[in-house]
Protein backbone atom coordinates (compact mmCIF):
# COMPACT_ATOMS: atom_id res chain seq x y z
CA UNK A 1 0.00 0.00 0.00
CA UNK A 2 2.48 2.43 0.96
CA UNK A 3 4.58 1.84 -2.05
CA UNK A 4 1.46 2.48 -4.24
CA UNK A 5 0.78 5.72 -2.33
CA UNK A 6 4.61 6.68 -2.80
CA UNK A 7 3.82 5.79 -6.88
CA UNK A 8 0.99 7.64 -7.49
CA UNK A 9 2.33 10.84 -5.34
CA UNK A 10 5.30 10.65 -8.03
CA UNK A 11 2.87 10.42 -10.59
CA UNK A 12 0.89 13.47 -9.83
CA UNK A 13 3.77 15.39 -9.62
CA UNK A 14 5.65 14.15 -12.72
CA UNK A 15 2.34 14.92 -14.47
CA UNK A 16 2.21 18.56 -12.38
CA UNK A 17 5.58 19.46 -13.84
CA UNK A 18 5.11 18.23 -17.33
CA UNK A 19 2.03 19.89 -17.39
CA UNK A 20 3.85 23.09 -16.23
CA UNK A 21 6.30 22.67 -19.22
CA UNK A 22 4.11 22.04 -21.97
CA UNK A 23 2.13 25.26 -20.39
CA UNK A 24 4.99 27.54 -20.66
CA UNK A 25 5.08 26.29 -24.54
CA UNK A 26 2.94 28.74 -26.15
CA UNK A 27 1.50 27.90 -29.64
CA UNK A 28 2.26 29.79 -32.89
CA UNK A 29 -0.04 30.85 -35.56
CA UNK A 30 0.99 32.72 -38.19
CA UNK A 31 -1.01 33.93 -41.78
CA UNK A 32 0.51 35.77 -44.63
CA UNK A 33 -0.51 38.89 -44.09
CA UNK A 34 0.69 39.09 -40.18
CA UNK A 35 4.49 37.82 -41.76
CA UNK A 36 6.89 40.47 -40.45
CA UNK A 37 9.52 41.10 -43.17
CA UNK A 38 13.09 42.27 -42.26
CA UNK A 39 16.56 42.34 -43.66
CA UNK A 40 17.90 38.91 -44.39
CA UNK A 41 20.73 37.73 -42.05
CA UNK A 42 23.89 39.04 -42.89
CA UNK A 43 25.73 36.00 -43.98
CA UNK A 44 23.66 35.87 -46.93
CA UNK A 45 23.82 38.33 -49.77
CA UNK A 46 22.33 41.33 -50.20
CA UNK A 47 18.96 41.83 -51.19
CA UNK A 48 17.21 39.25 -49.15
CA UNK A 49 14.60 39.82 -46.60
CA UNK A 50 13.90 37.25 -43.74
CA UNK A 51 11.27 36.90 -41.57
CA UNK A 52 11.38 34.16 -38.63
CA UNK A 53 8.17 32.59 -37.93
CA UNK A 54 8.84 30.55 -35.03
CA UNK A 55 11.85 30.01 -32.67
CA UNK A 56 15.35 32.04 -32.95
CA UNK A 57 18.23 30.54 -36.01
CA UNK A 58 21.03 31.83 -33.80
CA UNK A 59 20.41 29.63 -30.58
CA UNK A 60 20.17 25.61 -30.48
CA UNK A 61 16.49 24.14 -31.15
CA UNK A 62 13.62 24.09 -33.81
CA UNK A 63 13.08 27.66 -35.63
CA UNK A 64 11.05 28.31 -38.84
CA UNK A 65 12.63 31.11 -41.46
CA UNK A 66 10.73 32.84 -44.44
CA UNK A 67 13.20 33.84 -47.07
CA UNK A 68 11.66 36.38 -49.70
CA UNK A 69 14.44 36.92 -52.26
CA UNK A 70 14.25 39.13 -55.43
CA UNK A 71 14.58 37.89 -59.18
CA UNK A 72 18.27 37.62 -60.30
CA UNK A 73 19.29 36.70 -56.51
CA UNK A 74 21.85 33.40 -56.11
CA UNK A 75 23.66 32.62 -52.82
CA UNK A 76 26.96 30.79 -54.23
CA UNK A 77 27.69 27.27 -53.53
CA UNK A 78 28.04 26.55 -49.85
CA UNK A 79 27.38 24.19 -46.86
CA UNK A 80 24.99 24.27 -43.27
CA UNK A 81 26.36 22.94 -40.29
CA UNK A 82 23.06 21.17 -39.78
CA UNK A 83 20.35 19.98 -41.68
CA UNK A 84 18.75 22.40 -44.04
CA UNK A 85 14.96 21.38 -44.57
CA UNK A 86 13.12 23.57 -47.37
CA UNK A 87 9.70 24.09 -48.57
CA UNK A 88 9.50 26.69 -51.88
CA UNK A 89 6.27 28.70 -50.74
CA UNK A 90 5.56 30.96 -54.02
CA UNK A 91 8.02 31.44 -57.12
CA UNK A 92 11.05 28.88 -58.44
CA UNK A 93 14.21 27.68 -57.21
CA UNK A 94 16.53 26.59 -59.24
CA UNK A 95 18.52 24.25 -57.45
CA UNK A 96 22.06 22.78 -58.11
CA UNK A 97 24.57 20.15 -56.18
CA UNK A 98 28.48 20.71 -55.97
CA UNK A 99 30.95 22.79 -55.06
CA UNK A 100 30.59 25.16 -58.69
CA UNK A 101 27.84 26.59 -59.43
CA UNK A 102 26.70 25.28 -62.39
CA UNK A 103 23.72 26.98 -63.64
CA UNK A 104 23.15 24.20 -66.96
CA UNK A 105 23.10 21.53 -63.99
CA UNK A 106 20.57 22.68 -61.42
CA UNK A 107 16.96 21.60 -61.45
CA UNK A 108 13.61 23.97 -60.87
CA UNK A 109 11.84 23.67 -58.12
CA UNK A 110 8.57 25.38 -58.27
CA UNK A 111 6.21 26.57 -55.53
CA UNK A 112 5.35 23.38 -53.62
CA UNK A 113 8.32 21.92 -53.86
CA UNK A 114 10.35 20.89 -50.77
CA UNK A 115 14.50 19.78 -50.08
CA UNK A 116 16.49 18.36 -47.60
CA UNK A 117 20.01 18.56 -47.63
CA UNK A 118 21.86 16.14 -44.32
CA UNK A 119 25.15 18.82 -42.97
CA UNK A 120 27.79 19.66 -44.93
CA UNK A 121 26.32 19.05 -48.55
CA UNK A 122 27.54 21.44 -51.04
CA UNK A 123 25.06 23.36 -53.21
CA UNK A 124 23.79 26.72 -54.33
CA UNK A 125 20.98 27.96 -55.59
CA UNK A 126 19.65 31.05 -58.09
CA UNK A 127 16.45 32.74 -59.04
CA UNK A 128 14.88 34.12 -62.07
CA UNK A 129 11.62 35.41 -60.38
CA UNK A 130 10.52 37.02 -56.90
CA UNK A 131 10.50 33.86 -54.78
CA UNK A 132 9.82 32.66 -51.36
CA UNK A 133 11.51 29.90 -49.23
CA UNK A 134 10.89 28.42 -45.55
CA UNK A 135 13.31 26.51 -43.59
CA UNK A 136 12.14 24.62 -40.42
CA UNK A 137 15.09 23.50 -39.33
CA UNK A 138 17.42 23.45 -35.85
CA UNK A 139 19.69 26.31 -35.00
CA UNK A 140 21.97 27.55 -34.65
CA UNK A 141 21.76 27.84 -38.81
CA UNK A 142 24.48 29.13 -40.65
CA UNK A 143 26.40 29.28 -44.45
CA UNK A 144 29.58 28.28 -44.79
CA UNK A 145 30.85 29.55 -48.40
CA UNK A 146 32.83 26.76 -50.68
CA UNK A 147 34.67 30.31 -51.61
CA UNK A 148 35.31 32.12 -48.65
CA UNK A 149 35.63 35.43 -51.16
CA UNK A 150 31.54 34.64 -51.52
CA UNK A 151 31.09 35.58 -48.07
CA UNK A 152 28.74 39.06 -47.62
CA UNK A 153 30.63 39.42 -44.74
CA UNK A 154 33.69 39.53 -46.45
CA UNK A 155 33.44 42.63 -48.35
CA UNK A 156 31.58 44.65 -45.50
Amino acid sequence: MKIASILAIGWIGFCGIASFALAEQAHTLVVPNDVKWGPAPKVLPAGAQAAVLFGDPTKKGLFALRLKVPAGYAIPPHTHPGDEVVTVISGTTNFGMGKTADRSATKPLPAGSFFALPPGTAHFVYFNEETVLQITTNGPWGIKYINPADDPQKSQ
